[in-house]
Parts: C-alpha cells; sequence; structure tokens
C-alpha cells in the first residue's frame, strides 16, 4: 500500500489508518518510548473536564484516549474518520461516531470541551476542523489540541529529526502493521507549524486566550483556548 502524500486525500489518510489500526496503540507506545501514556494524561488535565461535563475526543482512533479522558468522569464520545480505527477498539466502552473532522455530525454548541490528539495533522484544512471544533462547543467552552512540535532546544531538535526520517521508520518495521504509514507519519511532523504558528492558526479559526505547553522538550505541544462568550 502506498503512503498518503502530505496533501492529505481523506480517503486515502483514512485507508491508511485502517490500514495500521489493528496494532497501532502498540505501536505508538514502543515509538514514543512510553510517552503516549504521559501526554493522555496531560492532555486530560489541560482540558480540565469533569462529571457533568460533554466531551469530544476528535481524531480518537482506537479510543484510548477517550478511556482517559473519561477517568474524569465527564461523559466523552469518540470521534473518528476511520471506521477500521474505531472498530479496534470495539472492547473500549465509550460511545464512538465515525465523522469527518470539518463536518461533524453535531448540534451547535452541545460539547462543554474538545480535543484532538495527534489528529489536526491528518484533517486536510485543519483550519476549516478548528472552526468545526468551535461551532460544536458552547460558548465559554474548552479547546486542547494535543500535537507533535517542534523541539526547543536546538541540538535536541537535530537529534530528533534524525530519529523521525531513520530511526523511527526502522523501529515501524518492526512492530506496525503498515510500515509505510509511519514514514508519512514523520513527514507530516517535519511539515507542521511550530508552536506559535499552531497558535496564530488557532486564533484565526475563532477561539480565544490561545495559549501552549510544551512536554517533552517540545516534542509535543499542548494548545488550549476558549470559544468566546459572544
Amino acid at each position: 500500500m502506498s503512503r498518503a502524500s502530505l496533501e492529505k486525500d481523506p480517503h486515502e489518510v483514512a485507508s491508511m489508518f485502517d490500514a495500521v489500526a489493528r496494532r497501532y496503540d502498540l505501536t505508538n507506545t514502543v515509538l514514543s518510548l512510553g510517552q503516549d501514556r504521559f501526554w493522555r494524561r496531560a492532555t486530560r488535565s489541560a482540558l480540565r473536564i469533569g462529571p457533568g461535563d460533554k466531551v469530544l475526543d476528535l481524531a480518537a482512533g482506537t479510543a484510548v484516549s477517550t478511556v482517559e479522558l473519561a477517568t474524569s468522569g465527564a461523559w466523552c464520545v469518540a470521534a473518528d474518520f476511520s471506521v477500521g480505527m474505531l472498530a479496534a477498539g470495539a472492547q473500549r466502552s465509550v460511545p464512538k461516531v465515525a465523522g469527518d473532522a470539518t463536518r461533524l455530525p453535531f448540534d451547535d454548541g452541545v460539547f462543554d470541551a474538545v480535543t484532538i490528539s495527534f489528529g489536526l495533522r491528518n484533517v486536510v484544512d485543519h483550519t476549516a476542523g478548528l472552526r468545526e471544533m468551535a461551532r460544536v462547543t458552547r460558548p465559554g467552552g474548552r479547546l486542547v489540541v494535543c500535537e507533535f512540535s517542534t523541539p526547543t532546544n536546538g541540538l535536541f531538535a537535530t537529534a530528533y529529526k534524525e530519529y523521525l526520517m531513520k530511526a523511527l521508520p526502522r523501529m515501524a518495521s518492526a512492530v506496525s502493521s503498515n510500515p509505510d504509514a509511519y514514514i508519512y507519519l514523520a513527514e507530516s511532523i517535519r511539515a507542521w507549524p511550530d508552536q506559535a504558528q499552531l497558535a496564530r492558526q488557532i486564533t484565526d479559526a475563532g477561539w480565544s486566550a490561545v495559549r501552549w505547553r510544551n512536554l517533552t522538550g517540545g516534542i509535543v505541544a499542548l494548545h488550549a483556548a476558549t470559544k468566546p462568550r459572544h
């Protein structure tokens, strides 16, 4: 199977994720050296959710992130455009919905909070996706984007890029059901905006009070924002 191009044809990207679904969680844990669990906990904490909140976990994949969010006591729904990924997480007892991030199947203002982890890069028009997330969030509601970003230390950034383009594909060959997908992953991370650029794009999409926190030296950044009340 040929890997998805950075032009992000939605059907091609969905097919790619369908193909990696079976071993997706294991592969993520191996490639992140176990940091994926820490990133999920940090996302839940940043979202500031609890009992009574309705939360949308977008690009939820196998719903492992949704289960983490649900430990807060909030009602959480997993949404993803890869039916194969949702099916791979069938044993996880959270609601699941197949849907496109740019045309979400929800009414306006129904969620108290929305989050997307490592999925915004894969949305064909991520600015449109951010606007759609704002549409389904109530005024005053919260957004957290957990995404790969730019390491803050120059030497570390150089070493990280070497890992992405050389070591990561080799590791993926050992554990993934579709190693080509992880070459796309590495390329898409390298092409992604840095922390400040993404913050501006989130603001331009209609969110306010945008700020970010670096995790693991900037390999990952959490961007948080609020939907304006007016």
